[in-house]
């Protein structure tokens, strides 16, 4: 029976639904995370009866056909990067991005990441880096006597020095735009890599057109909703119990067919 195999989709689908709701809801606090959207394609149709068809030798077609679904499919977990509030924190090296744009992180492996979290510190060099000690690009080293920090809306990072009174310009952080920024490729660790699906990175200061600019002493707080999270669950929750009624109505039948006596 078809409705067996075509309700167990619907139930893998759901079940898919559910651990990309769950994500988002575990990432509720992650500094920078983006939300994700599980979008869902229906599967191949079996033709009964082709629309179109001649009906009679006098040329009468068939207005709509016979055509029976096989299920549903993932289509996509699509990224919504939409913008997460800023959240204050008062620590001199965290930038939250308002607008386009992710700041570049260089990896061990000498290869380029991307991020919109800004929770950044220095490390023993003085240079600014991330939660795992990642250097962010270009590289910027803080003086060690220096007495405090700014960094500008437009990424220019200056710093005041012990005995002198006019700041000193020590770096100038740089933005990555991407033409498809749900192409990129989620690695872990609020880091993104770029794929043949996002493009070529554009790279120029915050500001710029297309570009945003930088906060300091703030986050980029997740952008997950709760309140759409625990309904998009409940709503899935729902849809995977009618996809299981289906399967027990598709076995009652069967049990009935084979209970037939001759």
């Amino acid at each position: 029976m078809q409705a067996l195999r075509t309700a167990a989709t619907g139930m893998l689908a759901q079940q898919l639904n559910v651990e990309v709701i769950s994500n988002n809801i575990a990432n509720m606090n992650t500094v920078g995370f983006k939300r994700q959207r599980a979008e869902f394609q229906d599967l191949m149709y079996q033709t009964i009866e082709r629309a179109g068809a001649q009906s009679s030798g006098d040329g009468n077609v068939v207005p709509t056909g016979v055509q029976i679904g096989g299920g549903v499919k993932a289509g996509s977990v699509y990224r919504i990067h939409q913008q997460g509030t800023p959240t204050m924190t008062g620590s001199e090296f965290d930038v939250a991005i308002q607008g386009k744009g992710f700041l570049q992180i260089l990896l061990p492996s000498g290869e380029t990441a991307y991020t919109r979290a800004g929770n950044f510190s220095t490390n023993d060099q003085g240079q600014i880096v991330t939660e795992d000690g990642y250097t962010v690009q270009p590289g910027i080293t803080i003086p060690q006597n220096a007495i405090s920090t700014t960094i500008g809306k437009t990424g220019l990072v200056q710093v005041k020095l012990e005995g002198d009174p006019n700041p000193q310009t020590v770096g100038q952080i740089e933005l990555a735009n991407f033409l498809n920024e749900g192409g990129l490729e989620a690695i872990g660790d609020n880091l993104f890599m770029e794929t043949a699906a996002s493009g070529a990175a554009n790279i120029a200061a915050p500001g710029q057109p297309g570009f945003g600019t930088l906060l300091q002493n703030y986050t980029e707080a997740s952008n997950v909703d709760s309140v759409s999270e625990i309904t998009s669950l409940i709503v899935a929750q729902r849809a995977y119990e009618m996809n299981s009624k289906v399967i027990t109505t598709a076995d009652q039948m069967l049990q009935a067919t084979s209970n037939l006596r001759s």
